[in-house]
């Protein structure tokens, strides 16, 4: 981050609080397309124009959802904010309420910011090549003449545009995780040793037994400590079967508990499906918990082509329920916090205490 004179100034880090810049500031900043360095300023964020939101990641990294490698990704100049999302209400009417990336040229300092007052980096100015009217534009790829329906164009669909690969083993962004404020000491070191348990049941897959073995050690470790048990089991249906189902019509504010790991296993395919909807290492922690709903997903923009999708069945969101990467070892600590989608097979309603 460049102060304009040359000098570095120090990233922002979570918990510094900044002013989101004013839409004639922002749209100096942007390109033809809306854009800066492959990242779109999309339309459902002008609403936060001029308002004052604290820092809660600094956004260095994050995960590719885009080419099925799940692998780190590296951004410049990024934070999010206020675990500000995604309405959607310019893509279609979206559900899928990502986390919104911010470009540090997009800020500057609060008034009472908790940072040093040096002021912020901002992008060059465009020359005024970018307008209100294009950023709405550039929310839909050009017409196809293919007869296809409209694909949306979204921070998630350009991901990998604005970002470049980042091998887990960079070393720098766990240096970068702890000093920005993402990680704390004691969650790395948990995830380290996560890692290394994951990867010796990996190097004993032909050998049931002794993994066997080394997955009961660990979850009596876990039990011991108050840990999460190992949450890369397999589910207890034979691939190809058909996996069973249940409908509650969940509703946002019905309060729900997640069921026990052992019981959603039951409920998976061994590629850990239920009708092709993946339950994911990351869930796991939240097992047993209980949670208020926050919405029906109907409609997503998939990320890899930019089209809409309908949900066959609605997906669940839980409230304050998202991705920790806590137990996923080629993005570990991303800060992306996607909100994982929950089967209603896996919940059931809870009483109010």
């Amino acid at each position: 981050m460049n102060d304009g004179r040359g000098a570095k100034q120090p990233p922002l880090r979570a918990g510094d609080w900044v002013e989101v810049r004013s839409k004639e500031e922002i749209l100096k900043t942007l390109d033809k397309d809306g854009q800066i360095d492959g990242m779109p300023f999309m339309p459902e964020m002008f609403q936060y124009c001029g308002k004052r939101l604290q820092v809660v990641k600094s956004a260095h990294k994050t995960c590719d959802t885009i080419s099925g490698a799940w692998e780190g990704r590296r951004l410049t100049d990024s934070v999010h904010l206020d675990s500000i999302r995604c309405d959607g209400k310019a893509h279609g009417g979206c559900e899928a309420a990502c986390l919104l990336f911010w470009k540090d040229a997009w800020l500057k300092p609060a008034d009472t910011a908790s940072r040093p007052a040096a002021p912020l980096a901002e992008a060059p100015p465009m020359a005024g090549a970018c307008s209100e009217e294009r950023v709405m534009a550039a929310t839909r790829a050009p017409a196809s003449t293919d007869g296809q329906p409209v694909r949306y164009v979204c921070q998630a669909t350009e991901l990998l545009r604005a970002s470049t690969p980042l091998p887990w083993w960079d070393l720098r962004q766990y240096v970068d995780d702890y000093r920005s404020g993402n990680a704390t000491l004691r969650r790395m070191a948990q995830g380290a040793v996560y890692s290394a348990s994951a990867n010796l049941v990996r190097a004993l897959k032909n050998r049931p037994r002794i993994q066997s073995a080394v997955i009961k050690t660990y979850d009596s470790a876990q039990a011991i400590r108050g840990g999460v048990q190992f949450p890369r089991k397999h589910g207890a249906i034979p691939s190809g079967q058909k996996t069973p189902a249940v409908a509650l019509n969940l509703q946002p504010g019905e309060l729900v508990r997640v069921k026990s790991y052992e019981e959603i296993l039951t409920t998976l395919d061994e590629d850990n499906e239920n009708r092709g909807m993946t339950f994911d290492a990351e869930q796991v922690p939240f097992c047993g918990g209980t949670y208020r709903v926050r919405s029906r997903v109907n409609r997503i923009v998939n990320e890899k082509n930019g089209r809409m999708v309908e949900l066959k069945t609605p997906a669940i969101l839980l409230e304050g329920v998202t991705c920790q990467a806590c137990y996923s070892s080629k993005r570990m600590f991303c800060p992306r916090a996607v909100f994982p989608y929950w089967r209603e097979i896996w919940l059931e309603r809870a009483t109010q205490a």
